[in-house]
């Protein structure tokens, strides 16, 4: 999932003019695009699978950092290739002039923030400073979805669809929301051969679907919950990648220019 995280950060918001798109790049960056998310995703899953057997051999604090130094490099390869190639292909519809598709843009990316995973609130357990731990979460998000990221990429593909509307960036929503419609399937077979009883109770009473569970009556939203000093860090975290995404041009360029970007095209 950690490629959900990152790309929400890097790209939200309204993004720049668009360049010209490049009729010769229409299908090769979009088949290497589905290439490098696939890649990441064996990488990724696959680690998330090896989880309780490299924990045992190597400890939880060892594993957690080489599953971040595989993960990692690879999660802004492809980060930097979409924003190389975010309007390459074909161009679908062209909406940027609209006066009501930035603040749609902005709101959903916004909103797509808070559906980050629970350990989102254990700071200091991802660079395995505190020891990490796998949990299960009842409150929260959780009351919203059991799901909550790939809700939240759902959210971000469908308002940066609308807002580049490049075949490329077609292909890159297909093959994000393909990844975390595996990951539902992957993560809850992994908690439930953990957990057992435990996570069937919690399957019961969630939902994979935003707020099914609480109209169907399972679930209750406890307001309290929400209001969690991470919740004020997601927040601030909103209007500094807004800022930062004036250099989303430069990052580009940059890869562009690389030894990777030329070797992938």
């Amino acid at each position: 999932m950690l490629i959900a995280r990152i790309s929400r950060h890097i790209c939200l918001g309204p993004l720049p003019p668009p360049s010209p798109f490049s009729a010769d790049s229409a299908h090769h960056s979009s088949l290497v695009m589905l290439g490098l998310l696939l890649g990441f995703a064996v990488l990724h899953s696959g680690g998330a699978a090896l989880r309780p057997w490299g924990a045992e051999r190597l400890g939880e604090r060892a594993w957690r950092l080489l599953f971040a130094a595989i993960s990692i490099p690879a999660a802004v390869v492809v980060i930097g290739y979409f924003l190389a190639h975010r309007y390459d292909g074909v161009r679908l519809w062209s909406l940027q002039e609209q006066p009501w598709i930035v603040p749609l843009v902005w709101t959903g990316t916004a909103i797509s923030f808070f559906f980050l995973y629970p350990a989102t609130y254990n700071l200091l357990e991802i660079p395995a400073v505190l020891r990490p731990q796998v949990r299960l979460y009842a409150t929260g998000i959780i009351r919203i979805s059991r799901h909550p990221q790939a809700v939240g990429q759902v959210l971000w593909c469908a308002t940066h669809l609308l807002w580049i509307g490049s075949s490329f960036m077609l292909a890159t929503c297909a093959g994000l929301i393909a990844h975390h419609l595996f990951a539902i399937w992957h993560g809850d077979r992994r908690l439930s051969q953990r957990f057992g009883p435990a996570f069937e109770v919690l399957r019961a009473s969630t939902s994979v679907l935003p707020f099914q569970a609480v109209f169907a009556g399972r679930q209750q939203l406890v307001i309290s919950e929400f209001l969690k000093p991470a919740q004020l860090g997601i927040a601030i975290a909103i209007g500094v990648f807004w800022w930062a995404h004036r250099f989303i041009g430069v990052g580009a360029t940059v890869f562009r220019r690389s030894g990777l970007g030329h070797l992938l095209g």
